[in-house]
């Protein structure tokens, strides 16, 4: 039987970053962290993670960390950092495998990511995740619980720390290694891979807090705005030739059509199948001097046009004609307005994939104008909707994925109380459509109002999508769609 730390070290030294004539110096590296009082506790447990949680609850008992959360956090991604090798180290092992199989060299950074608790496998786990079936086929919602919530103690903490603008932002290359503070994240334990995109150097990492399978993250080197460009589209296909089974999608540009940083310009990735990507065409054209590409809109909530060809430069030159027309693009007949003096309101959400060898790319139309009928946005969740989404709709929303927020675990189920006639506490803004959903299910059963309340949040969040699309699936909105489409130019 070993002793905590030493089966710690030792499980330090499998993963090949140390050799056995280092275990003396990791101990004793790993014991100026926690403190030695406690650390001869007997430990068979196989788990690293799981040994690095015994270790800092030692550290807290040792005083060396307080009592809140973040401060277990960076503790415990330092603990981790001994298993991740240096970013130079990283990045040769990266493409020193990826010259024999990229497949292989991705699988082995997302394994590094999670095994070093950099990707948070055990708080995503506590997320809810269910589908719902719609006229847009299967949607997938997830009630996000992964992040901790802030405790009193925290927030007080917080009004004592000096403010810094180092890290510019959670997005910069400045994260690689630091190690966090009360209002900052930890992230001795991240690492990212370079690689260029056209004449730029960019960053290949994972979300701590995944939301979907491989969730990346493609960073500009620089501290430079998001900006949806010709670049972008040339980017974004570069990244699905890089990355075999990956698709890669940009938020939009502007506030409130998009759900992102807007001052730090990255792209989101990942081996996962959205239910827009299985949506079909709706309607199919070909765009004048551009008959080699096939096109059309998809059938979705918000307005899509599908671009695919084996030619990337064709594909690239009729997006950006596209996203060129839109931008200047009014119709007044559906509140479509390109600019209100000086400011645009008009950008494209874009999705990048590879189905068969060809690429494949969604132009996803965005305007993000407001009125005084709609101050949030008009295409935007109205207020109606908003007790279940009002956040802005970005990249993962647009594509068929709804992330809402940690409230509505409680929230609804009151709503499903309610529903069953019991004592509830149901929160106002649920009233309505829980009178609604009476209505509907007059005689619901206690084994089946899960589900049904479930299935309902799905096509509130349908709605949401089709508030955010600015054409709307009526007869009337298609033609305006077309009037668009044909001021581009088809045959």
């Amino acid at each position: 039987m070993k002793t905590i730390i030493d089966n710690f070290v030792d499980r330090v030294i499998e993963y090949g970053m140390y050799n056995e004539i280092d275990k003396i110096y990791v101990k004793n590296r790993v014991l100026a962290l926690i403190g030695e009082e406690g650390t001869d506790r007997i430990s068979d447990e196989n788990d690293l993670k799981q040994i690095k949680d015994y270790l800092v609850e030692i550290a807290l008992k040792n005083g060396k960390i307080k009592d809140l959360i973040e401060e277990k956090e960076c503790l415990g991604a330092e603990l981790m950092n001994f298993i991740v090798p240096l970013p130079s180290r990283l990045n040769d092992i990266f493409w020193s495998s990826y010259d024999i199989s990229p497949q292989e060299a991705v699988e082995e950074f997302y394994k590094l990511s999670k095994d070093s608790d950099y990707i948070k496998t055990s708080a995503i786990a506590k997320n809810i995740e269910f589908r719902s079936s719609t006229k847009y086929g299967e949607l997938e919602i997830t009630i996000n619980l992964s992040k901790p919530e802030k405790d009193p103690k925290t927030i007080a903490a917080e009004k004592l720390v000096k403010v810094t603008n180092y890290p510019k932002c959670l997005l910069c290359m400045e994260n690689e290694g630091y190690q966090g503070r009360i209002n900052y994240p930890a992230r001795s334990n991240h690492r990212i891979i370079r690689l260029k995109l056209g004449d730029e150097v960019w960053g290949f990492q994972y979300s701590p807090y995944s939301y979907f399978n491989e969730h990346a993250i493609f960073l500009n080197s620089q501290h430079v705005p998001m900006a949806i460009t010709s670049k972008t589209f040339e980017q974004l296909l570069e990244i699905v030739d890089i990355l075999p089974g990956y698709f890669a999608g940009s938020n939009s540009d502007l506030p409130i059509s998009g759900g992102s940083i807007l001052s730090h310009n990255h792209y989101q990735g990942g081996k996962h199948i959205f239910p827009m990507e299985k949506a079909k065409f709706e309607s199919e054209f070909r765009f004048k001097d551009f008959e080699d590409v096939n096109a059309g809109i998809v059938k979705w909530p918000m307005s899509v046009i599908r671009l695919q060809s084996e030619n990337k430069n064709r594909l690239l030159d009729l997006a950006n004609k596209i996203l060129n027309k839109w931008r200047e693009y009014s119709d007044l007949e559906v509140d479509i307005i390109a600019m209100t003096e000086d400011v645009p309101h008009h950008t494209v959400t874009p999705i990048a994939r590879k189905v068969d060898g060809r690429y494949e790319l969604d132009i996803v139309l965005r305007d993000n104008h407001t009125t005084e009928q709609y101050p949030d946005g008009v295409f935007h969740p109205h207020q109606d909707v908003q007790h279940i989404k009002k956040e802005n709709i970005g990249l993962i929303e647009v594509m068929g994925l709804a992330i809402l927020p940690p409230r509505l675990k409680t929230e609804l189920e009151e709503v499903e109380k309610y529903l069953l006639g019991e004592k509830n506490s149901i929160a106002n803004y649920h009233l309505e459509w829980a009178d609604q959903l009476k209505e509907k299910y007059p005689n619901i059963k206690k084994e089946e109002v899960n589900r049904v309340v479930q299935h309902e949040v799905g096509q509130v969040f349908a709605r949401v999508l089709e508030d955010a699309g600015v054409y709307k699936n009526t007869p009337f909105g298609h033609e305006a769609f077309m009037r668009f489409v044909k001021s581009v130019g088809i045959n």
